[in-house]
């Protein structure tokens, strides 16, 4: 509003807009800090930039030890003693840590890798999903869960998992997170030797 002489009358903010605004401000400082990426920030700073599975399989001495974030679709579990370990068909990451399908499917991408998880722990609905990102440790012991020819392929103990919906074309909305609360260091098992993933 003016007044009569030309100018702009300011008029104090209403307590319901500030509050408003505070809200606004607390959301955007929530999803800097955590929540609203696709892992948790703590799995990001955590975690050897940019490795790839060519990297992991390349040079696998260089990485043992080390948390890692790689992204695929699980194409088969095998159940070992009280772990269950997931074969997971390796897809690129984007900038967002989200798996999309390959350039090309028979590039030096296009590889597996295992991951194993406390069967007890593992979210019931990951047989439904269609994607998944995982953060995990690059275990120390050698993948004896294949049969067929070919490079081992790199086992990761599972840190955090975050299962990509079953909607449609895989995309959809629904998203199940596991993460694991213990010390990575004291899951320790070895799969069983000449069994074949389902």
């Amino acid at each position: 509003m003016t007044s009569r002489h030309g100018r702009i009358r300011q008029q104090p903010a209403s307590s319901s807009s500030r509050l408003w605004l505070m809200t606004l401000l607390g959301v955007f400082v929530v999803c800097g800090l955590n929540a609203c990426g696709t892992i948790p920030r703590k799995y990001v700073s955590q975690a050897e930039p940019g490795v790839t599975l060519t990297m992991l399989a390349s040079h696998p001495d260089a990485y043992r030890g080390k948390v890692v974030i790689l992204g695929g679709v699980v194409i088969g579990h095998q159940q070992g003693g009280d772990r269950i370990w997931l074969r997971v068909k390796n897809r690129p990451l984007d900038v967002d840590y989200v798996p999309h399908v390959p350039a090309s499917p028979e590039g030096p991408e296009a590889g597996h890798y295992w991951v194993k998880i406390l069967s007890k722990e593992l979210p019931k609905g990951y047989q439904s999903w269609s994607r998944v990102t995982v953060v995990g440790q690059v275990s120390y012991e050698a993948p004896v869960l294949q049969e067929h020819a070919g490079d081992p392929e790199p086992v990761l103990t599972a840190l955090y998992l975050r299962g990509w919906g079953s909607g449609w074309g895989g995309y959809g909305l629904r998203e199940d997170t596991w993460e694991d609360t213990r010390d990575a260091r004291y899951i320790m098992s070895t799969p069983m030797k000449g069994v074949k993933p389902q």
